[in-house]
């Protein structure tokens, strides 16, 4: 009876020491393949990692300079000064960033002509190289212009488009859509303009 007693004991121990070791190996089979993904995971993730950083960079932004009509304190005249603008997509858009400079004002002490406050609603270019210009609102308003400073305001936007923009020949205005006759009194605004280069110093 005690013979049975032991074989009994020990087949029992055989099978808890084989499944301790079917476990062991089952977790070291899962430890193995997961171990190998998460390697391939990693080098594919380098793989590609050097591609999206590439495409990521951004493009340069294409420039052109324009040349821009400011006044000075000391004369009538229009004084030319350079100024840097991003290029593209038509030459409206760059027509609007150059006139949008122009009224933000000059980086070499002269004025602008226009008030700060003026906004370029759009630009339009025809087939037939007349450019319409509107203007906000405050391009007239709450600005007093002698006949000097209209003049200077109204050719500095004509000669700007014209001396830059080979489409353009001359130069409509409207402020806020609509036509208006003068903007302080003194220029007729209800003709087309051609530059004028006489007005620019020398």
């Amino acid at each position: 009876m005690a013979a049975k007693k032991r074989k009994k004991g020990g087949i029992s121990r055989s099978a808890l020491v084989l499944t301790f070791l079917i476990l062991a190996l089952a977790v070291l089979v899962i430890i193995f393949f997961n171990g190998q993904g998460g390697e391939k995971v990693k080098r594919g993730a380098e793989a590609v990692a050097p591609k999206a950083r590439t495409e990521a960079k951004a493009k340069p932004v294409e420039t052109r300079a324009v040349t821009l009509f400011f006044v000075a304190d000391d004369d009538d005249l229009l004084h030319k000064e350079t100024r840097t603008i991003p290029a593209g997509p038509n030459e409206a858009d760059e027509a609007e960033r150059a006139l949008a400079e122009l009224i933000r004002g000059s980086e070499e002490g002269l004025s602008s002509p226009l008030p700060a406050r003026t906004r370029v609603r759009q630009v339009f270019i025809a087939k037939d190289g007349v450019a319409t210009v509107d203007l906000s609102r405050d391009v007239a308003e709450n600005f007093a212009y002698g006949s000097t400073s209209e003049l200077a305001a109204v050719y500095a936007v004509v000669n700007t488009l014209v001396y830059n923009f080979k489409p353009v020949k001359k130069v409509v205005f409207l402020v806020e859509g609509a036509e208006r006759e003068t903007l302080g009194g003194h220029v007729d605004l209800t003709r087309a303009f051609f530059p004028d280069y006489s007005l620019v110093a020398r």
